[in-house]
């Protein structure tokens, strides 16, 4: 078992001490958001060495085991090879997922939007479930979650839901979730009981730090205030302190109740606007790039990326990917990694 191809150790060392070496510069701190950047890609390059060192460790430790085995055969040892075997792999397998995140901004935060399609009060459960199922994913990760846009469903779940998500490498898991995820079950709303089909679309996009450049003109903007309420219809505010901002040329519509001040959320809402106008940018510019490449995209179903099945049988299935597992009640409580892991291993074939 080697980790070679994984990791030039070398390269990282040298790495870390020319961004140290940076950060002892008595201008270091004349350009703030400079300094951040540094100070950030210090941060992504010591945990990605150290979890090499980690991966280092076990496997030595793995290895001394196996030769204890070998030597004189005992069956509680074997038993305890065969575990500590099982956690290597899976300790193997995160860290590779981890160096698969290596595209610009996939270290980022990440803003997510979680919209039910048509079907009324099915669509909107639906909307809720998923977003159940992302705030646990989140928690698994230990990811801080703060709702910057949230509207109740008539009925039952939500209209839509805007989600900061904060936490490294937080774009780079979630950006595979982009697209319309397609719900069947027998429907709690029913009284017949019959089988029905649900649609939620999910859009992700990195949050931008302040040295990506984006144009907004401000005559391009319409900036409304209204009163804000948290998650679950929750008042948070008497005031007109929440924002809502339109992109005229381009239609985008933001908002941000999160914070407790009206300049605040215009802050954060804005930040929302340029993550959507960049996503724009890059969207148009892959569609170009198939256009001339000859590529062909399906009509209707094409942006449909993954199914979740609970009846007439148990299954998630990953249509870009094909992977898919039976356990439908563990993915909705948040067991999302393998699905992800499947989505980043393609982009590189």
């Amino acid at each position: 078992m080697t980790l070679g191809g994984l990791f030039d150790l070398e390269e990282m060392e040298e790495r870390i001490a020319n961004l140290e070496y940076q950060m002892t510069e008595a201008d270091f701190w004349d350009d703030n958001q400079k300094a951040q950047t540094v100070i950030s890609e210090l941060n992504d390059v010591k945990a990605r060495f150290q979890s090499f060192q980690k991966i280092a460790t076990d496997l030595e430790e793995l290895m001394v085991l196996y030769e204890m085995v070998v030597e004189e055969p005992d069956e509680e040892l074997e038993k305890e090879l065969a575990e500590s075997l099982a956690t290597y792999q899976e300790e193997m397998n995160q860290y590779e997922l981890e160096q698969l995140l290596s595209e610009p901004y996939d270290a980022n935060n990440a803003i997510m939007e979680i919209h039910p399609g048509a079907g009324g009060t099915e669509s909107q459960d639906w909307g809720s479930m998923l977003l159940r199922m992302y705030t646990r994913w989140c928690a698994s990760k230990g990811f801080d979650v703060t709702y910057l846009d949230y509207h109740d469903g008539e009925e039952a779940g939500i209209k839509s839901v805007t989600l900061q998500i904060k936490g490294h490498n937080a774009y780079g898991y979630l950006k595979s979730e982009t697209g319309v995820h397609r719900l069947v079950r027998l429907s709690p709303f029913d009284t017949a009981n019959r089988r029905h089909t649900s649609f939620c679309s999910i859009n992700v996009m990195p949050e931008l730090t302040d040295d990506v450049e984006v144009e907004i003109k401000p005559d391009d903007l319409k900036v409304d205030t209204y009163r804000a309420s948290g998650a679950g219809g929750q008042h948070v505010n008497k005031t007109e302190s929440a924002v809502r901002i339109t992109h005229l040329p381009t239609g985008i519509v933001v908002a941000s109740q999160a914070q407790r001040s009206q300049l605040q959320n215009r802050e954060q809402a804005m930040a929302t606007l340029k993550a959507k106008l960049y996503q724009l940018e890059m969207d148009k510019k892959a569609e170009l790039a198939s256009e001339i490449r000859g590529e062909t995209k399906e009509i209707g179903w094409s942006s449909q990326i993954r199914s979740y099945v609970f009846h007439p049988y148990s299954m998630v299935k990953d249509h870009r990917t094909n992977y898919e597992v039976g356990d439908v009640q563990s993915v909705m409580d948040g067991d999302l990694d393998k699905f992800m892991d499947a989505y980043l291993r393609q982009q590189l074939s």
